[in-house]
């Protein structure tokens, strides 16, 4: 029952009060001049999709309640937000809606996810807030390209690209996962040569590889991810010249020189050059019409392991340059002009591939690395591993580890080969066709060819129509910077990934019309502390921000050469067992529980639902158990005489146990909040609210030891739910708000339990002797019992029958 004079919990009363002064006196508004330690926390900043759910507030909860946490450690934290408001989603809505302009449709949805994210109590800099859309925002993405250019890492070319049927655009090698476009999964990404402006990254392929190991705090996953992606190999590459044809030669790349005396055919791309050359004219007819066909594959369908490799043979001949053996070369769709060399030795015994493709077309397949059982006198399959040298001249008998180097030496002693090291990486092709994005800042010139667009004459605002730029003449026209002639603009956006390689240094000086960022306060505040967001940004967003800092940082703009020290990855928020979607219609609104259940409820229930890094499913059952719970707080806090005390305590408590269980809840929470494992922190909350149950239904009295609990308990549980927990600050009278309040200072002395003599008996006898916490649990203490030695022996090596135990003091174990 609730005490006349005092009010029950009312969330849907307290939680917009709080937002108000929260917002009225700028508490989480980050000081530049601050005396105090930095902390840096952000999340990754969204697409504005509208109304927002509980499954989008996951990180965002997870950002705030660090945020806080570290605010009343005493650090100055910066925690900004923004928008990553360009790209297709806005179009392809605009498309779909005839009249609604890009622009109208992202800044609406902004207005309304902001309303969210206040209505959940997340504290952000809202001075700082930026959109990508904007032109105080992409005039610098401009510039950044220009910086890109006169380094030397920006340059246009005509190459085969990744297209989308359905977005009608070009996409990154990194947007094609297994041959499908990243944002239709269904639909196959088509092949076509365009000229694109590319961004150098294999420039920065070593470093960007190389300084993974630098990211400790990184998921081990992420960085496995990126090194795959990545894709270093030690190799060589090797000249096989052609029969026939003095001075022509075909190099190939190969991982395995180890192996080049097995090479029993060559197998060329249908796009290779030397094609058309090499095929005598017996085979000349089959050829073309074999190449006609693989050209007009998909990688993907080329590639795919669900068919059988085809190939035709051209009736050339290649000269193996370790044994002069002559090798037939063969045409395969399996082998991609755009991998490696487009052309490949064939080693069947040693690669499954070509071991398939040497059974179907009956070509010779040589063993020349024995496995560790020796040679093999039927080949059924073929050894990818190291072993012994054997059918390789003067290399048999050598580990094939060795006489990797030894072959690559003598390659190059002979002039027809060296060592080679490759990349999976490709150049980042940043060319898209489509009107939402930052216009590249480019004129093309009848006279001076390519020119860039004068810093001066930033940004390059995008028409007001809303249609492809391509479409619009009174746009592209304009004059030659250099010379004054008619000139046509590019009429290519950039990549969106553009916008957010580089949006965490716009923070640092989110209005400065002077650069892109302020060295000095960008030094200040990078690297990010900490950066939550999707494992599914794995390779594309942070591989790109990370090229776009090493950049920065050679250019003399940055100190750090990595943008984000600690990094994790949220999972998603399942409802009804599938993850929470407006499109699935299982999405919890945050208008809707903060008007029913209240957001507190909902970031503690979010928090505490699963591990954070793991996928969880949702269930009104659980958030009305969080409920619960801040009500029981709300009067342990505010009501403790309202707590029954003729139910008794569960355990007994008294005043050293109860300021013992704070100080381990302090140390505890602590740590837990840092290492944001907020489910587990809750469970020591509730824990905590527990004993203190327990406490004043054994008739604890209401003291000085009572007084800390409480205001501990309320300081630990307000980074989850700040609302209630003002409230409650202001009701126990405490003076100003409990944002500003200092964290819990962590006793250790005071957190350890004392120890007691646990005594272990066998059938009455005793057997050992144990000094072990006093709260140790009974299940626990019977785990130490039968893990001893002398306890085994004595049962035989079997398990009790029966156990008597008495707390704190014994253990017998009937046999």
């Amino acid at each position: 029952m609730t005490r006349p004079g005092r009010s029950a919990y009312a969330p849907q009363e307290i939680e917009p009060k709080w937002q108000r002064i929260w917002a009225e006196r700028g508490v989480m508004k980050a000081n530049d001049d601050s005396p105090k330690p930095k902390f840096y926390d952000l999340v990754m900043y969204p697409y504005p999709s509208g109304d927002l759910h509980m499954g989008h507030a996951r990180n965002y909860v997870m950002g705030d309640a660090l945020a806080r946490m570290k605010r009343m450690q005493g650090f100055e934290v910066l925690h900004p937000f923004g928008w990553d408001a360009f790209g297709l989603p806005a179009e392809n809505a605009a498309m779909k809606h005839p009249g609604l302009h890009p622009e109208k449709y992202t800044l609406d949805n902004i207005a309304e996810s902001k309303r969210d994210l206040k209505m959940m109590g997340i504290l952000y800099d809202w001075d700082r807030e930026l959109a990508s859309c904007m032109p105080d925002y992409y005039r610098w993405t401009q510039w950044l390209f220009l910086l890109m250019l006169e380094r030397g890492l920006a340059y246009r070319a005509k190459a085969p690209v990744n297209w989308c049927p359905v977005d009608k655009t070009v996409l990154a090698n990194e947007q094609v996962i297994n041959g499908r476009c990243w944002r239709h999964p269904d639909v196959e990404v088509e092949k076509r040569d365009l000229e694109q402006w590319f961004l150098k990254i294999t420039d920065y392929a070593d470093r960007l590889l190389d300084d993974l190991a630098t990211l400790d705090k990184w998921p081990q996953k992420v960085r496995v991810m990126q090194t795959n992606w990545i894709g270093r190999s030690m190799g060589a590459e090797v000249d096989f010249a052609i029969d026939g044809l003095p001075g022509e030669s075909v190099r190939i790349y190969t991982t395995r020189p180890d192996t080049l005396f097995g090479a029993t055919f060559m197998v060329l791309a249908p796009e290779h050059p030397l094609v058309e050359r090499i095929t005598t004219e017996k085979h000349r007819a089959r050829i073309r019409e074999y190449v006609e066909k693989a050209r007009k594959e998909t990688e993907i369908e080329r590639l795919s392991t669900e068919r059988d490799k085809t190939g035709v043979a051209t009736g050339g001949f290649a000269i193996n340059p370790v044994n002069g053996e002559k090798i037939p070369i063969w045409v395969a769709d399996y082998v991609l002009m755009t991998y490696g060399t487009g052309a490949i030795m064939a080693v069947p015994a040693h690669d499954e591939r070509d071991f398939d493709f040497a059974q179907r077309y009956d070509l010779p397949i040589r063993e020349v690395i024995a496995p560790p059982t020796g040679a093999r006198k039927v080949l059924r399959e073929a050894y990818v591993g190291p072993g012994v040298m054997v059918n390789s001249d003067g290399y048999d008998g050598l580990d094939s580890t060795v006489a990797f180097g030894k072959i690559c030496d003598d390659l190059e002693k002979r002039g027809v080969g060296k060592r080679a090291v490759k990349y999976r990486l490709r150049d980042w092709l940043i060319s898209r066709q489509r009107y939402w994005g930052a216009p590249i800042p480019i004129v093309y010139c009848p006279t001076h060819g390519i020119v860039p667009v004068p810093v001066d004459q930033l940004p390059v605002t995008l028409p007001r129509e809303y249609r492809p730029l391509a479409e619009q003449p009174d746009w592209y026209r304009t004059k030659c910077p250099i010379g004054g002639e008619e000139a046509r603009r590019e009429t290519d956006t950039m990549d969106t990934f553009i916008d957010s390689s580089w949006y965490f240094l716009r923070y640092a000086s989110p209005h400065d019309e002077r650069e892109p960022f302020d060295p000095e306060l960008a030094n200040h505040w990078m690297a990010v502390d900490q950066y939550t967001g999707g494992v599914e940004h794995a390779i594309l967003h942070l591989l790109y921000s990370r090229f776009f800092t090493k950049v920065l940082h050679d250019a003399g703009m940055l100190e750090v050469e990595e943008p984000f020290k600690r990094l994790f990855n949220q999972g998603m928020v399942k409802r009804f067992g599938q993850v929470m979607a407006k499109s699935a219609g299982n999405g919890v609104s945050i208008a809707q529980l903060s008007s029913e259940q209240g957001a507190d409820a909902g970031r503690v229930y979010e928090m505490f639902i699963g591990p954070p890094e793991e996928d969880v499913e949702w269930s009104e059952a659980g958030l009305n158990g969080v409920v619960k719970f801040l009500q029981r707080v709300w009067r342990l806090v505010l009501e403790p005489e309202s707590i029954d005390v003729s139910e008794g305590p569960m355990v007994a408590v008294d005043e050293v146990v109860l300021r013992r269980r704070v100080a381990q809840t302090i140390g505890r929470v602590t740590e837990h909040y840092d290492e944001l494992r907020f489910n587990t922190a809750v469970a020591f909350l509730m824990e905590l609210a527990n004993t203190m149950q327990d406490y004043l239904q054994g008739g604890g009295a209401r003291d000085a030891s009572w007084a800390d609990a409480v205001r501990t308990l309320v300081k630990l549980l307000n980074p989850l739910a700040p609302h209630i927990c003002e409230e409650m600050w202001e009701r126990l009278g405490e003076q100003g708000v409990l944002a500003d309040a200092s964290w819990p200072a962590f006793d250790r002395a005071a957190a350890v339990e004392p120890k007691v003599t646990l005594v272990i008996q066998v059938a009455g006898k005793v057997r050992d002797k144990l000094e072990v916490d006093a709260g140790l649990s009974e299940g626990d203490a019977l785990k130490l019992a039968l893990a001893r030695e002398k306890v085994g022996a004595a049962l035989n090596g079997r398990g009790p029958s029966k156990v008597i135990y008495v707390r704190d003091r014994l253990i017998n174990l009937v046999p």
